[in-house]
């Protein structure tokens, strides 16, 4: 009913930017809370920013002041502008949204597939 498309991953060397997407379609009335994730290999997925429907935002401690989340609610996008990359900032990113399909419904958690970053010289 829903689907979350990511896109932007890449290869980047230390200290370099990218910018990823992640747009939902199909069956929405309203997404609540929309969020990055990553996992790394080898270790547990993990949040790394989170944005409300109300445009609050928050980061895990790692990334703040070197990321920024920021989401288009027209659109149904969000974004993760990662600057400063660091070597252990290489992981598979995902994004999740807590969709409403309906006035009635509760929200539901929906997950896009991953998208490879890749910090190195």
């Amino acid at each position: 009913q829903v689907q979350l498309v990511e896109s932007g991953g890449g290869l980047v060397q230390p200290g370099g930017s990218l910018t990823l997407s992640c747009t939902a379609s199909g069956n929405i009335f309203h997404i609540n809370t929309m969020t990055w994730f990553r996992q790394a290999p080898g270790k547990q997925r993990s949040l790394v920013a989170t944005t409300t429907s109300g445009d609050n935002t928050d980061y895990v401690d790692s990334v703040r002041g070197r990321f920024t989340i920021s989401r288009d609610n027209a659109r149904n996008t969000v974004y993760l502008q990662m600057n400063n990359l660091r070597p252990e900032d290489t992981a598979v990113y995902y994004c999740n949204a807590a969709v409403r399909t309906n006035t009635f419904s509760p929200p539901q958690i929906y997950w896009g597939q991953g998208t490879q970053v890749t910090v190195s010289s």
